[in-house]
């Protein structure tokens, strides 16, 4: 092969990557992907799907075939917790409680005021090949798995990779202006002197993907993901049973995947044979039922790395944060960091912004993705609630064990007590089923961000409750508008990298100058009056008026990744002005 120029360089085929590759591509910035491995994921992995990672997969255009092959909203309503589930003694598999998943299969009134977009669950194992079949319709040939960066250079005006062809066994060149590590901290952190660092060996986790009919056993329909509190071997973490699909959900799913917490030092974690038989005791299904695919161990963690630049070279997804899987914010972080990056490259490589537009990715994403760590472990760490409020122990015997459960279910003197402990237990569980905030909420503190002035954001639940606001820094409120007897979301004005000026129904004046701006300085934008009358876009029912926050003469400045980045309550003296004094802040450079 010949030596290759191409403007960026996505180093990793996996969430991260495949969804750079795509946004890159939507963007009009080409570019070249090459990944190590010689496929997609054979793990099943991550498989919630948030809301804003949906935004953006809607925007690229993969969206309907994701919704089309994920779990239907019906199936994935609730998180359930139950005693084990299946076994001798007469209460195994009855239900201690559950509580509504991630808006609940888009019922929750606030996941629904919030997007467009309900979450979705697809595992990665199915998920990857749908993002990279598509990824090479947006960019043909342009995708190469089996290819391995083995060395990288940078001098002040790219980056030089060189590749290795693994199924040819040989090398060739690559020169990119910048170089994105997607790579899951295999390779380029190393390279380039990047290390990551945080907790490790929290927790030693095995998960065994299996075709298994468990339908006589997990009965409940409209629960996604069964945590198992098993009496006969201690309590929580006994074992955590996914749905897999492919075909069905719920309880008809062909596949599962069983997760199992082991010591960090327990060499039964690596014994094929012992998981399988710890598999079978907890589950008390006939050995006979699953048909073991793949047994992955992994330890839960909670790194981050020092830089997330260094020179040309940008860090995302794995190669940039790794930790827990609870709260499903890690392909979800994956996602939106590529989402923030790629339009400021864009931007960057077209000439219309300054370099120092590429250093707020570090500035905005490392502190929302050192929350997600964060939150994550304490996810994890809160599901021993459980126990406490059942009062399970591994010191006790099977038998003192199961008597403490006797009171959810046999009306009792502790019932009463026991019932209410537990439901205070589950109902803390929704700092991972209900972390609104976290997951779509979450605001960004940049140079990329023109203060207005306005009180500091205090939420009333910095977890549970997204609060929307057009204060600059945080995510633009959601509201559905009509232009020509066509109904859109208000977000989807950004689709293909677009600024979008918001203004209220008596402010042309800014309407007039971010169109003249844009032309001066080739910004694509888009800029409209909204409101119920008299206006460009109708605020047909009336979600914006409730959220904007501006007067009739105000306005707000969105930028391509749907975050607010300038406003003004009202209006002023010198539109064109203010709004240029904005963009060329937002941008790092001076326009006209």
């Amino acid at each position: 092969m010949t030596d290759l120029e191409v403007p960026v360089l996505i180093v990793g085929g996996g969430g991260a990557g495949l969804t750079a590759s795509m946004t890159l591509s939507t963007l009009g910035v080409d570019s070249l992907l090459v990944s190590a491995l010689p496929t997609t994921s054979t793990l099943p992995k991550a498989h919630v799907l948030n809301q804003r990672a949906m935004e953006i997969f809607t925007e690229v255009g993969v969206a309907p075939e994701i919704y089309k092959r994920s779990t239907p909203a019906e199936n994935m309503q609730a998180t359930g917790w139950y005693a084990g589930l299946a076994g001798s003694h007469e209460d195994y598999g009855r239900k201690l409680g559950e509580l509504e998943a991630w808006g609940g299969g888009y019922v929750d009134p606030d996941y629904v005021a919030a997007s467009p977009c309900r979450t979705c669950n697809l595992p990665q194992i199915r998920l990857e090949p749908l993002l990279k079949d598509h990824a090479e319709k947006l960019n043909p040939g342009k995708l190469r798995f089996n290819h391995e960066l083995i060395d990288l250079t940078q001098d002040a005006d790219g980056v030089t990779a060189t590749i290795r062809d693994k199924d040819a066994d040989t090398t060739y060149r690559v020169r990119s202006q910048y170089l994105i590590a997607a790579d899951g901290g295999r390779t380029v952190g190393k390279l380039v002197g990047v290390a990551m660092n945080g907790p490790r060996d929290l927790m030693k986790m095995v998960s065994v993907h299996m075709t298994a009919d468990l339908s006589p056993w997990a009965t409940d329909d409209h629960v996604l993901i069964r945590w198992l509190v098993n009496p006969d071997f201690g309590g929580s973490f006994s074992g955590v049973l996914v749905p897999m699909g492919p075909n069905h959900w719920g309880p008809a799913s062909e596949e599962w995947v069983f997760h199992m917490q082991y010591a960090t030092d327990d060499p039964d974690a690596m014994a094929e044979g012992k998981i399988l038989q710890r598999m079978a005791a907890t589950l008390g299904i006939p050995e006979s039922v699953p048909t073991v695919h793949r047994i992955s161990t992994w330890s839960l963690e909670g790194v981050i790395a020092d830089k997330f630049r260094e020179g040309r070279v940008f860090f995302a997804g794995d190669a940039a944060h790794r930790h827990p899987p609870t709260g499903g914010l890690g392909l979800t972080s994956a996602i939106h960091d590529v989402y923030n990056l790629s339009w400021k490259l864009a931007a960057v490589l077209a000439g219309r912004a300054g370099d120092a537009l590429l250093d707020t990715y570090e500035a905005e994403r490392k502190p929302v993705d050192q929350n997600n760590i964060d939150k994550s472990i304490a996810n994890a760490m809160n599901h021993f609630t459980i126990d406490q409020a059942l009062n399970l122990s591994h010191k006790k015997t099977a038998e003192e064990n199961w008597a403490e459960l006797t009171p959810l279910w046999h009306d009792g003197p502790t019932s009463a007590d026991k019932r209410h402990a537990v439901n205070r237990a589950i109902a803390s569980q929704t700092i991972e089923f209900h972390h609104h905030n976290v997951e779509f909420g979450y605001r960004y503190d940049s140079v990329a961000v023109v203060d207005d002035g306005s009180p500091a954001y205090v939420p009333l639940d910095p977890v549970r409750l997204y609060e929307p606001s057009t204060k600059p820094g945080h995510p633009l409120p959601h509201a559905f508008v009509e232009r020509q007897g066509e109904r859109l979301p208000l977000g989807a004005l950004v689709h293909g990298g677009k600024f979008v000026v918001l203004a209220g129904v008596t402010g042309h004046a800014w309407i007039e100058a971010a169109n003249k701006i844009a032309a001066e300085n080739d910004i694509p934008l888009v800029a409209a009056t909204v409101g119920v009358l008299n206006a460009d876009l109708v605020d047909i029912r009336f979600s914006w008026m409730k959220n904007r926050e501006i007067s009739d003469s105000g306005v707000v400045l969105v930028r391509p990744d749907r975050y607010v980045a300038f406003r003004s309550m009202d209006g002023v003296d010198d539109p064109h002005a203010a709004l240029r004094a904005a963009l060329s802040q937002i941008l790092a450079t001076e326009l006209r």
